[in-house]
């Protein structure tokens, strides 16, 4: 299951950003980052799941870390375009399920590590829309986010006993947009597909995102 890519918006040194996000899924993301100059941020992200039915169980825990090259243009440097690379760490559990005949319950339990190595181009423009809501005007964000991963397991249980190794190359196109309750607080909906280009039998993409969630930004470029 895919996370939340990281999408800062960073525009100056020194600037904070910190978002948390939820997918319907459950699927719970932090994404932060810092801006050490006017052009280079860092980046550190984590995503957990807990998901629990009658006849699958899933968790995922991922955390990553990166860095990268962002720059401001266009009209009051309101447009901003971002380049990030990291790498990542992960852990999956999946059971299933499956009542027989005779009222028994099997289970098939995949235990999964994984190493992530991801590349992405954040393209966002800053207050380019308002959205009139109680008689007040909220401005709008609207971003793009084209990411790359490449993840490989490291270790492979299944049923206790060890499996072929996997890995496979991911591509995730993802748009988000924020609504921006003050100068730093923002709410943002993501949405975004997610494509696996390797035909692998259990390394396969998992699902789409589709989350809501809310940003924070601290000491970046003033918009009026």
């Amino acid at each position: 299951m895919p996370n939340v890519p990281n999408s800062p918006m960073l525009s100056k040194k020194n600037e904070v950003h910190a978002s948390g996000h939820l997918s319907l899924r459950g699927n719970v993301n932090i994404n932060t980052a810092y801006a050490v100059s006017d052009h280079v941020g860092v980046l550190f992200n984590g995503s957990f799941i807990n998901q629990q039915k009658n006849k699958k169980d899933f968790r995922q825990d991922l955390v990553e870390g990166g860095a990268g090259y962002f720059t401001t243009f266009g009209t009051d440097n309101s447009r901003i375009l971002e380049f990030y690379g990291g790498l990542g760490r992960g852990s999956t559990e999946r059971v299933f399920r499956n009542k027989e005949k005779d009222g028994t319950i099997t289970t098939d339990v995949q235990n999964v590590n994984f190493d992530k190595l991801f590349f992405q181009v954040n393209y966002s423009s800053k207050e380019q829309k308002d959205l009139k809501l109680f008689s007040k005007t909220f401005p709008l964000n609207y971003g793009t986010i084209f990411r790359i991963s490449h993840v490989s397991m490291t270790d492979f249980k299944r049923n206790n006993i060890n499996q072929p190794l996997e890995d496979n190359i991911f591509i995730e196109p993802v748009f988000f947009t924020r609504l921006k309750l003050n100068q730093n607080l923002q709410l943002q909906y993501t949405s975004g597909s997610n494509f696996g280009l390797k035909n692998r039998d259990f390394m396969t993409a998992g699902s789409s995102v589709f989350t809501i969630g809310i940003v924070l930004n601290v000491g970046g470029t003033k918009f009026n």
